[in-house]
């Protein structure tokens, strides 16, 4: 445990430079006695860490000092191989570089580690984009990274799904984010954050003018944040429906996580028939209509009215289409 302390506390100074006692203590979850201790043992094996007195202080390595110690156990090293998803590097150009990347680190590695490495490739593999969803093309999503990576305005026409539906925009590209098979810019306009997904943006260009980056935008964090508020404002009703022990089976397969946990917990208990009463949240009634006919003779729509009147003038209409 204190050699692989030891370790990362060389790592961490020779990757970040000048650290204070408090952030190294911090970083490696312990108590500044041991961070004094661990350095103390660290100029005794004769790594040439030094400290800085005062304010501005803090322990640093000596100028040009590198180890080519990784620290790296099998499970790290085995983990490195399933962060290279190869379709999103390649979809942002940087397919080539990741291969040279991960044949490097495979040379770099001792033989153990690196056949351990090369049988995680061999028997798992990260596929991104939903099923029978191959995601719409982007053409515009190289510039976009190019401009996310040099901090470069850009100017944008964008199909939104509301009307009006075609707008103009000049953002600040913050970050992208891929999701579920789709990627999304996350970009400042109008003096907040916004999100667009990358394929519908109709037109793009890429302005001369650079813009400050926001020190304290987290984007791992503002995609938290997101998609709560997102499913917080996705629905603005509910239905009560009653659906069939077939029914309550393929629920997993024709409608979000969401409506599932709330279908199960709100279930009563079944009739004679298996049948089951529930309530489930829907974005709207037109929205609703369309889902629910997925399950065709296995649910049945009690409430609201409009929603069951409107699956009723369907199932009509399928009889008159068919001649019934």
């Amino acid at each position: 445990m204190r050699a692989s302390r030891l370790v990362s506390l060389l790592l961490l100074l020779q990757s970040r430079g000048r650290m204070t006692a408090q952030e190294l203590a911090d970083e490696l979850e312990v108590s500044l006695r041991t961070i004094y201790r661990d350095v103390e043992s660290l100029s005794a094996a004769g790594v040439p860490v030094y400290a800085d007195r005062g304010p501005a202080g803090g322990y640093q390595l000596l100028d040009g000092y590198r180890t080519r110690l990784t620290g790296l156990t099998a499970e790290e090293a085995e983990s490195l191989f399933l962060t290279g998803l190869p379709g999103p590097a390649a979809e942002l150009g940087l397919g080539t570089v990741l291969a040279a990347a991960e044949l490097k680190l495979m040379a770099a590695l001792p033989r153990q580690l690196a056949e351990r490495a090369a049988r995680l490739r061999e028997r798992f593999h990260l596929d991104a984009p939903g099923w029978f969803h191959d995601g719409e093309p982007t053409p515009y999503l190289n510039p976009v990274a190019d401009a996310v990576w040099k901090q470069r305005r850009l100017h944008m026409r964008y199909r939104r799904w509301k009307t009006p539906t075609p707008v103009t925009r000049t953002i600040d590209p913050l970050g992208l984010v891929l999701k579920a098979g789709s990627w999304y810019l996350i970009g400042r306009s109008e003096g907040s954050e916004r999100t667009y997904r990358v394929d519908r943006i109709q037109t793009l260009q890429m302005l001369e003018e650079q813009f400050e980056r926001p020190v304290d935008f987290d984007l791992a964090e503002f995609w938290r944040s997101y998609l709560a508020r997102f499913r917080d404002t996705m629905f603005t009703g509910e239905a009560v429906v009653r659906f069939s022990p077939t029914g309550m089976r393929i629920l997993q397969h024709l409608v979000t996580p969401e409506v599932i946990r709330a279908a199960r917990r709100n279930a009563g208990p079944p009739d004679e028939d298996g049948w089951v009463r529930t309530v489930i949240p829907i974005e709207s009634v037109r929205h609703a209509h369309t889902e629910l006919l997925k399950f065709g003779a296995e649910a049945e729509v009690l409430e609201p009215p409009e929603l069951r009147e409107r699956v009723i003038a369907s199932a009509r209409a399928m009889l008159d289409r068919y001649g019934a």
